[in-house]
């Protein structure tokens, strides 16, 4: 059985800047298990479908990602024993730790949508929450000159479903600005009543939905999909509606965690199954030598690679606490939603999480769409994550 000091379980943002910020706090015997050969910033797959990015701006192999002095175990998880403090991997190792960090991210739950899986091989719906098919997305808008285009965001769990908006609003501008945009009927299904429940954001966003006269179906979700014809089905609280001779959607899938962790008993519902902590300080409620952030932790709050900063900050200081048996720090929720409202231009909602606003910077309104703050998110953000983040330094 092989033996570590702290096992970190995920190899996206969350481990590896995670396993970063322990090194470099002088921690000894880190691990990190992950299976993914690649690694992506995910911000920017919302700019490979607006066709400002490429997947090449995003990916790095993870080998390269890796913290000097951190082991990375290349598999992925089969189960863990949460009382035995053991992980098992598929490849049938068996990895022993002191502490157990859990941020695996989430799973696409294909089943929850019957259809929508063969619609993606189809061609007819794609999405930028799926990489291997965000290539297609900007293609495929830029071709549509009239018909009928159907855009989704997820439901909760989902890494920062708001984002799904980005877009949406890139293509209504791009056809504006083309012509094509009053020969297009554009339909948006929001999940819930309100594109991201925080009132500033909230009145923008449908003040930018009426000005590219895009229809919103609020509350709604689809229930499946006939990918032959190109129909939709939809369930709101007025019933079921078919919406049909679809030329394209941008149809994200529903995410689940994986399910090992409701298998463990480390879920307070198994569905969707994310890791019951106390989310304000990040440690299992069930065992005290387990916690989790990221997309799969149950933190009451909108996952973003903002809110993970934020996490992580709080994660090291309470490991160390936990262990010298001091207090622990409390997080609030902190997140991030940017969202573009064209090409250029993007709002930065930054809220705890009674959503209530938390701006980073002071003296400046975030939720007033700006061209600096697009400029911000596309081109320095990627460069702080691969230099700063990525390596423990911020």
């Amino acid at each position: 059985m092989d033996e570590t000091q702290v096992l970190v379980v995920g190899g996206g943002n969350a481990g590896i800047s995670l396993a970063a910020r322990l090194l470099r706090g002088g921690a000894d015997g880190v691990t990190v298990v992950a299976p993914q050969p690649l690694h992506r910033y995910k911000p920017l797959l919302n700019y490979v479908g607006g066709g400002e990015a490429t997947m090449a701006d995003l990916e790095r192999p993870t080998a390269g990602i890796v913290p000097d002095g951190c082991r990375w175990v290349r598999d992925s998880v089969e189960a863990v024993d949460a009382d035995a403090m053991t992980v098992r991997t598929r490849g049938g190792q068996t990895l022993h730790c002191s502490t157990l960090v859990l941020c695996p991210g989430l799973v696409e739950d294909w089943d929850a949508t019957p259809g929508l899986q063969p619609a993606y091989a189809d061609g007819w719906v794609a999405s930028t929450y799926v990489p291997g098919s965000a290539p297609q997305v900007w293609p495929r808008l830029t071709s549509l000159r009239s018909g009928s285009v159907v855009f989704t965001v997820p439901p909760e769990p989902a890494s920062c479903g708001p984002t799904a908006l980005k877009p949406l609003f890139m293509a209504c501008d791009h056809w504006r600005r083309t012509g094509a945009l009053a020969d297009l009927r554009v339909r948006l299904l929001l999940p819930a009543r309100h594109p991201t429940d925080v009132r500033e954001a909230d009145e923008i966003l449908d003040r930018a939905f009426a000005d590219y006269g895009i229809e919103v179906l609020r509350e709604t979700r689809i229930a499946d999909v006939d990918w032959a014809s190109h129909a939709i089905t939809v369930t709101s609280p007025a019933g079921r509606q078919v919406l049909e001779d679809v030329d394209f959607a941008h149809a994200v899938p529903h995410y689940r965690a994986p399910s090992w962790i409701a298998d463990a008993g480390l879920a307070a519902d198994p569905t969707p199954g994310l890791v019951d902590v106390d989310p304000t300080t990040l440690r299992s409620r069930r065992h005290g030598a387990i916690w989790s952030i990221g997309d799969a932790a149950a933190l009451a709050t909108r996952p973003s690679g903002g809110a993970l900063r934020r996490q992580v900050e709080i994660l090291v200081q309470n490991m160390a606490a936990a262990r010298d048996g001091k207090p622990l720090q409390r997080y609030d929720g902190y997140t991030v939603m940017p969202i573009t409202v064209s090409r250029r231009k993007l709002l930065l909602a930054e809220v705890d999480r009674d959503s209530r606003p938390t701006p980073s910077v002071p003296f400046l309104d975030p939720m007033k769409p700006r061209r600096a703050t697009w400029f911000a998110d596309r081109y320095l953000l990627p460069r702080t994550y691969w230099r700063r983040i990525l390596r423990g330094k911020l």
